[in-house]
């Protein structure tokens, strides 16, 4: 009985241990045929972890097939193959995995299990010191154009009226990098709209070095806020939270990042989004109803303007009436059309990547006016 009784505590430990215990969803079977892996964040958080899933769970009930997610014991390489190892002992055929934390255990996932299919969303496998990038047959690396859902943000907040904005990225990775750049050249390219003097907008551009809701995040929002930034654009997944609390003591403004916020907070006025549901139900039809894996298989994808994969949200959820553009003074549904056509015809092209000299991607604020030819914007880096 004792044994037993041990056994039973072991198998409850192992369920506890992660957390896609109780988090299954679909159909009876011997396992679960899609799975999703969190990164550091919850599968509520609102943003990369909750918008991927929403397309598995999309795709799955729709077409009946069992789905769950698991969240790794620890946010790590091992942890995160060690939930992947899970998953699959666990029947998945498909895994998702959302962010460039996964590229290493992808990397070596890939070879592990050859016949399962990996959905890697902001990331492209490779090896823990980058020296080797390789994509096999087994997996889709999907990226998203920030640069352009970056540029709406800050096109939409100068056409507002606002000139005095705030950025606030989490780490300065190439995903949270681009989001900022293009902010900075959209808010640019407003200004020259609006016939507005050199230098009439100024931004305070700061990278928080982290993706928490904490104190200190708070703080920093909170004297950005103090000297007189009117807006901060939100870029870090759970930094989002600490900004959000800020701007409401202060009466401020935030622009949401990943997936619609305006339901989190009403200073939340708009949010640069990625299509993290639709390019996930997206390639999960190629796999199970279209045959076309192909398109996606041992390669990288970018969904973009060109193919609804970033923008600005256009609906307001469970409201068919509702003004998503409501939270505005001036800007408007019909110039946001105006020049999100303009980047999905090309003539609107904004920069991904500049030079920089740190090798962690900390921009100063001359690569930054430099790099993205900045005139009427000015950038002071925190």
């Amino acid at each position: 009985m004792k044994r037993l009784f041990a056994f039973l505590l072991a198998v409850m430990l192992v369920c506890t241990m992660f957390a896609g215990c109780g988090n299954a969803k679909g159909g009876k079977g011997d396992g679960y045929e899609i799975a999703l892996i969190t990164d550091k964040g919850n599968i509520d958080d609102k943003s990369f972890n909750q918008g991927s899933w929403e397309g598995v769970v999309a795709f799955a009930e729709e077409n009946k097939i069992t789905h769950k997610y698991y969240k790794p014991e620890e946010a790590s390489d091992a942890g995160y193959l060690a939930a992947i190892d899970l998953a699959v002992e666990g029947g998945a055929k498909v895994v998702v995995t959302p962010g460039f934390l996964f590229e290493v255990p992808i990397f070596e996932a890939q070879t592990r299990y050859p016949d399962v299919k990996f959905i890697l969303l902001d990331g492209a496998p490779h090896n823990s010191d980058y020296s080797v990038f390789e994509t096999k047959e087994n997996v889709a690396s999907i990226m998203y154009s920030e640069e352009e859902s970056g540029y709406l943000a800050g096109y939409a907040a100068v056409k507002d009226g606002m000139t005095k904005l705030g950025f606030m990225g989490g780490m300065a990775v190439p995903a949270v990098r681009a989001f900022g750049y293009g902010y900075l050249q959209g808010a640019e390219d407003a200004a020259k709209e609006l016939g507005l003097a050199d230098g009439s907008v100024s931004v305070i551009y700061h990278y928080t070095g982290n993706f928490e809701e904490n104190d200190t995040n708070k703080a920093t929002a909170k004297t950005m806020y103090q000297q007189g930034t009117e807006v901060i654009f939100a870029c870090g997944g759970a930094v989002g939270k600490s900004v959000m609390a800020a701007a409401s003591e202060a009466g401020k403004k935030v622009i949401g990042v990943d997936v619609d916020q305006r339901y989190d907070s009403e200073t939340v006025i708009t949010s640069a989004t990625k299509g993290l549901k639709a390019s996930v139900y997206q390639v999960l039809e190629a796999i199970y109803k279209t045959n076309k894996w192909s398109d996606y298989a041992g390669k990288t994808t970018y969904f973009s303007a060109a193919n609804n994969g970033v923008g600005l949200p256009t609906e307001v959820i469970g409201d068919p009436n509702g003004n998503a553009f409501d939270r505005f003074d001036k800007f408007t549904k019909e110039e946001y059309d105006a020049i999100f056509a303009k980047l999905v015809d090309g003539s609107v092209d904004p920069i991904r990547e500049i030079d920089i000299a740190d090798p962690d991607g900390n921009a100063t604020a001359e690569e930054l006016v430099n790099g993205l030819k900045l005139q009427k914007v000015t950038v002071t880096v925190r």
